[in-house]
């Protein structure tokens, strides 16, 4: 059986032709276009060459050639198309390891078709998006963004930067998941609130939730709220974070931190997009856009089990890296003059200007806090100078390290014995209270224990 209208930007893929039309229907009676359909998989390849599918929707388990195979197919002659598998429900994890072999999403028999043509939805969206991104193979300029007022709040110059603000620009109109990864400081919840300032969701609330602040046994009071008498204390009913986030957007700080366990939970509010009150029978819907970010190395973190596969799938439908202040030079300069004259100002400073000699230190710095630690170091100094020009003698021992040698580079001072003296000097400005010592560096405590853990055998903790 086979159905071909010409033009079609979806093909479905299932022997099970009452599926087929099922399908067909949902997606005409919501004002999408007519799929194509084909229940033979062998006549897959045959499709794929004469036509450019935006979408391909494959059942994981036919006859003749299996849903993988047809996958596999339909990537290497159209590396753009997006594919969804879909899969009975034991056949789940098949369907995530497919997801590996460049599937962007599942579904689970028997479909939800509300939900299937959500998904087709976001998934042309996300092929439309793609094509827009050919324009980030040459260099981007600030001067190209739509929205420039927007990113006021980012101070940058740099060209890595307008790259990171254009796929802002592109993804803040569609209602995918957004992951955002870079280091430390460079400025990711910053970005995720440009986002939703972009969005459709604008109008609705903006929710950030550090995910290293949660307990095992307050997270889902916390994530979905509870009602009066749900547990000893619960004296009122409670809105959660899923509830409080409704039209607008929940942001996920630093998600690879969240204990796998309640990864699980979160995963499946993503997936059945409703959930329950502590204590209440009674379904809440969830009506959000989710985006995220980590510090981490995400494939570090799924490889060691840290974050789950499937939960990553979901929250990473777009991702955008910001790069660190270390690979943006242009940005250097910039925001130290930046932060200069906001926090002479700010202090009734007659300073006048940064001498050479500090500049020529910040451009051989690493960063290993990145822009949050420049205006830190550019605030005490400015604090600490008594002329009327920024000098070596109030900046230097805000460094990670005593002097640097001119004509020097930053490859004699390994990121790694950065981060170990930086470590060091804010436990030792804290008394070695680690808690504040995190909140001095601008992460976590989970964060900072992993890195004295990973340092400690190198960092004399009695200092």
């Amino acid at each position: 059986m086979q159905h071909l209208p010409d033009k079609s930007p979806v093909l479905i893929v299932d022997d099970d032709e009452g599926l087929l039309f099922s399908i067909r229907a949902a997606l005409m009676s919501a004002g999408l276009p007519d799929p194509a359909l084909i229940s033979d998989s062998r006549k897959v390849a045959e499709l794929i060459s004469r036509h450019r599918y935006s979408l391909v929707l494959i059942d994981l388990i036919m006859p003749h050639i299996d849903g993988i195979e047809v996958l596999k197919k339909v990537k290497q002659d159209s590396p753009a198309t997006e594919c969804i598998i879909i899969t009975a429900v034991d056949e789940v994890e098949m369907a995530v390891k497919a997801m590996r072999f460049g599937a962007y999403d599942y579904l689970v028999k028997p479909l939800n078709l509300e939900r299937t043509t959500i998904a087709i939805t976001h998934a042309l969206e996300r092929y439309q998006l793609k094509q827009g991104m050919a324009l980030f193979e040459r260099p981007q300029s600030f001067e190209e963004l739509k929205h420039p007022d927007a990113f006021l709040s980012m101070v940058a110059k740099d060209e890595a930067m307008a790259l990171v603000f254009r796929q802002a620009e592109i993804c803040a109109e569609s209602e995918y998941n957004v992951m955002i990864t870079g280091e430390t400081g460079v400025g990711k919840g910053m970005l995720a609130r440009i986002i939703h300032q972009l969005s459709k969701r604008s109008n609705g609330p903006f929710v950030a939730v550090n995910m290293p602040a949660f307990s095992q046994s307050l997270f889902e009071d916390d994530i979905f709220g509870h009602i009066r008498g749900a547990y000893t204390g619960a004296v009122s009913d409670k809105r959660g974070f899923f509830e409080t986030a409704r039209g607008g957007t929940l942001f996920l700080d630093e998600i690879t931190e969240l204990a796998p366990a309640m990864q699980s939970k979160l995963l499946r509010v993503i997936e059945e997009k409703e959930f329950y009150r502590l204590g209440s029978t009674d379904i809440t819907n969830v009506d959000l856009r989710i985006l995220s970010a980590s510090n981490r190395d995400i494939g570090e973190s799924m490889a060691s089990g840290q974050l789950r596969r499937d939960l990553y799938f979901r929250l990473n439908e777009y991702h955008i890296h910001i790069p660190p202040l270390r690979r943006r030079p242009k940005d250097i300069v910039y925001l130290a003059e930046y932060f200069f004259k906001v926090h002479t100002a700010k202090n009734k400073k007659q300073i006048k200007k940064i001498s050479s000699a500090v500049m020529e230190l910040l451009e051989q710095y690493t960063f290993p806090g990145n822009v949050r630690e420049l205006e830190n170091i550019i605030a005490s100094a400015v604090l600490a100078e008594s002329g009327q020009e920024l000098g070596l003698a109030s900046m230097q021992h805000l460094i990670g390290y005593q002097e640097i040698p001119r004509g020097t580079t930053s490859s004699f001072f390994p990121l790694e014995e950065m981060e170990k003296r930086h470590i060091a000097k804010a436990l030792a400005m804290t008394g070695g209270n680690r808690t504040h010592a995190a909140r001095l560096l601008g992460i976590g405590l989970r964060t900072l224990q992993r890195k004295i853990k990973t340092l400690e055998s190198q960092l004399d903790m009695s200092k």
